[in-house]
């Protein structure tokens, strides 16, 4: 309860309010603590101690090479269809700088083709890893 003559016009009471306060509801003969209880401190560097719960082990962090390999060898015709496609791409920009209309044509009707396999084999690789079972 605020005195009337402590109440002020705005919906939040002056700061000095809330210590009056916190003071008045420490039962006499008692100290407030100002220390958190034993086992309250978290250290973030530490996952949590959970009763009955053991977490596995963490995995070894992947680098670029491991993970390019095992995702290769997960789906091999993904990186099939990315060279095909570079491959046609290049081929068709030297055949047009050279001035071969139609092999420049032909080159880049392949390089469609092969963008078309690679993304029908990223689709087919994401439902080959859906369908998989978990162990």
């Amino acid at each position: 309860w605020i005195p009337k003559t402590e109440r002020t016009r705005s919906c939040h009471p002056p700061v000095f309010l809330f210590a009056n306060m916190a003071a008045a509801t420490t039962p006499v003969g008692h100290q407030a603590s100002k220390t958190s209880p034993p086992g309250a401190a978290f250290d973030l560097s530490q996952p949590p101690v959970i009763e009955g719960f053991t977490p596995l082990p963490r995995p070894r962090e992947e680098g670029f090479k491991d993970k390019f390999i095992r995702k290769t060898k997960e789906n091999p015709f993904v990186p099939i269809g990315c060279l095909g496609t570079a491959g046609a791409l290049t081929y068709g920009l030297i055949a047009f700088k050279h001035g071969k209309t139609r092999q420049s044509q032909l080159s880049m009707r392949a390089r469609i083709f092969a963008q078309g396999f690679t993304v029908v084999a990223i689709l087919v690789g994401v439902a080959a890893t859906a369908l998989k079972p978990r162990y």
